[in-house]
């Protein structure tokens, strides 16, 4: 039994403020604690926060696993892209940590599979290896990767974007692996959560659709008379 069977079956909410949006009014761990309290109040079985600012805050007020990653960086290989950026975040508090696992160079020039080993060493925090394909995703579980999601696809070259989730990659990746496979990646309808545990996924994350006002607001509001007679703005 580890903290992974606590997430199984169930919905993980992302607690995080718009990444390229450095305006966003909800970049503060005060207001990112009390995201995370609502949410778990409402039934989330876990949280995913960004940041071990936002993991410190967090972990006292909530009394279920903290998923923490650490964002650093815009192009690339963003999603905790080091062993040094791991250990923060679960110094921090967390008891996972999401760390990026695609094929795509890291930028201390370590693999995967030495980022892990060095993760192993220092903390017994699990690993959660966020990946963008299934050939990835194997990868990751030879590396020592405890839990696989599927974060990634849509996101790097090796796999091409979709308007939804990427609900085929959940089914090879829970077809072929022996560890849960989280399902994430433009989750928004309850439709949605029920196909991704359909294809066999051990949870489900969603993020913008609960836990961004910025983002909700912004794709409703076209759908406004107002919006639709404001005059194009010009570059």
């Amino acid at each position: 039994m580890n903290v992974l069977d606590d997430l199984a079956g169930g919905l993980v909410v992302s607690c995080q403020p718009l990444p390229d949006d450095p305006g966003d009014p909800m970049r503060d761990p005060y207001v990112q604690a009390r995201v995370a309290a609502a949410v778990v109040r409402g039934g989330a079985v876990a949280v995913r926060v960004n940041g071990p600012g936002d993991v410190a805050a967090v972990r006292p007020v909530v009394d279920v696993p903290v998923i923490g990653l650490y964002k650093h960086g815009t192009e690339g290989v963003v999603i905790t892209p080091t062993a040094a950026h791991a250990l923060d975040v679960a110094l921090a508090g967390a008891d996972i940590v999401a760390v990026d696992a695609t094929d795509r160079p890291r930028p201390d020039g370590r693999t995967f599979a030495e980022t892990v080993r060095l993760i192993r060493e220092r903390t017994d925090v699990l690993i959660l290896a966020d990946v963008a394909t299934a050939a990835e995703g194997v990868a990751a579980v030879e590396a020592g990767a405890d839990a696989v999601a599927t974060t990634l696809s849509g996101y790097t070259p090796a796999s091409p974007p979709t308007d939804g989730p990427d609900l085929g990659l959940v089914a090879r990746l829970a077809a072929q692996l022996s560890v849960p496979v989280i399902a994430e990646g433009r989750y928004r309808t309850t439709e949605q959560i029920g196909q991704a545990f359909d294809a066999g996924a051990h949870a489900v994350v969603m993020g913008n659709a609960v836990t961004s006002p910025l983002w909700i607001t912004r794709r409703l509001v076209p759908a406004t008379p107002r919006a639709a007679s404001a005059p194009e703005k010009r570059e």
